[in-house]
């Protein structure tokens, strides 16, 4: 009886080693699914670094090999029409005679960007404002090949675009869209000033930056990698070469780089990139307001008041049915507390037109809690039906 059971142990150590096998497996990052249903590269983990024998970094070459490819500069053209260059024309006496009837002469207008290859067959994301009114655009690969460029649909609310080029073989950059922190090393990589293709390195400045007035919806990562004209739409990537955002904008007196810059966080890239290839667009709720920042108290060592001021209020529109008036003071929105007008916009925007919202509104001394319909928001809003806020 004894050795009729001696192969035991070995059945149950092959059914060890397979399970282990099997949860390592399972372990590992699984590529993420795309609206359309493509499969999209998956998440690197551990970062791409070389060190010193004292632990140091001295090279963050192992990354950029691997992001740097799927960095594509991107060339537009567009046709304007200009008056004629003969000194002639400058005459007072001829332009008295002439004025507007002046002969005019068509030229080409060129401008430089960049672009992310987010996708194996051909999609990228770049700037909307990078690509806007475009006649022609033409993509250029770090291996040489260039190739014309269409465009599949664009987010002007965001600042974003995506095109498409028709070659194999692509390189891609995966989305990191979550896990980035202040301080976290950073490489932004691009094609500023049309130099060719440049890679600067910074760490994570700020998250969740808004009201800066550069989008209507705004959510940036901040950060001091250098980032100059032309690097718009180019990468901002982690240390394992994963896209984190789309560079977007600088602050700057001078038009250089200052260690100021903004990029559109993966997240938003992604969210976008999937509406725009499922519906063409973006769909957006809104509650048909316009808003003002809550005043707040002099007092510095005050606590920040929360709640944004409703400014105006779109006639026959979902916040005017559902009760919210001008100067209401909206604090919370589906018991989730309003602390910025992009707080409050940014939630609106994500809710699917003809749901319900609860919102909040401090009217005086009361509070009220009133119920709105969201509808679908237009790009151009036609301000003159808003009701403007009494000036005091």
């Amino acid at each position: 009886m004894r050795r009729s059971f001696t192969w035991l142990p070995w059945v149950l150590l092959i059914i060890v080693i397979i399970s282990f096998i099997t949860w390592q497996k399972l372990q590992q990052p699984k590529a993420p699914i795309a609206a359309d249903g493509v499969k999209m590269p998956a998440e690197k983990v551990e970062p791409l670094v070389n060190t010193s024998r004292t632990g140091g970094v001295v090279s963050y070459s192992a990354a950029v090999k691997v992001a740097a490819p799927a960095v594509v500069n991107i060339f537009t053209t567009q046709k304007v029409n200009s008056r004629a260059t003969n000194p002639l024309l400058n005459d007072p006496v001829f332009r008295e005679f002439f004025g507007d009837q002046l002969p005019r002469q068509q030229q080409n207008e060129y401008s430089l960007g960049s672009g992310v290859i987010v996708r194996p067959d051909g999609y990228i994301l770049t700037n909307n404002h990078v690509i806007a009114q475009a006649d022609q655009i033409v993509v250029g690969l770090q291996d040489g090949r260039r190739a014309v460029a269409k465009v599949i649909g664009t987010d002007p609310d965001t600042d974003l675009a995506v095109i498409k080029i028709e070659l194999d073989k692509l390189p891609v950059l995966p989305f990191k869209l979550s896990g980035n922190e202040v301080g976290d090393v950073v490489l932004a990589i691009g094609n500023p000033f049309g130099v060719g293709q440049t890679v600067t390195q910074g760490i994570i400045s700020a998250l969740g930056r808004s009201d800066l007035g550069i989008n209507t919806y705004e959510d940036f990562i901040q950060t001091d990698a250098a980032i100059n004209p032309g690097n718009s739409g180019g990468a901002l990537i982690d240390v394992a070469g994963n896209l984190i955002g789309v560079n977007t904008a600088i602050f700057s007196q001078s038009g250089g780089s200052l260690g100021i810059g903004f990029a559109i966080p993966a997240k938003v890239c992604q969210q976008v990139m999937n509406a725009i290839l499922k519906d063409g667009k973006v769909i957006r709720g809104q509650l048909g307001i316009q808003l003002s920042a809550t005043p707040q108290n002099e007092d510095v060592l005050a606590p920040r008041q929360q709640g944004v001021t409703v400014a105006a209020v779109l006639k026959g529109g979902p916040a005017d049915i559902g009760g919210i008036k001008v100067g209401d003071k909206i604090v919370k929105v589906n018991q989730e507390t309003v602390d910025s007008i992009s707080h409050l916009m940014n939630y609106v925007a994500l809710q699917a037109p003809g749901s319900i919202v609860n919102v909040e509104v401090e009217r005086g001394n009361q509070k009220l809690n009133l119920d709105v319909k969201v509808t679908e928001r237009k790009v151009q809003a036609n301000t003159s039906q808003y009701i403007p806020l009494p000036q005091r």
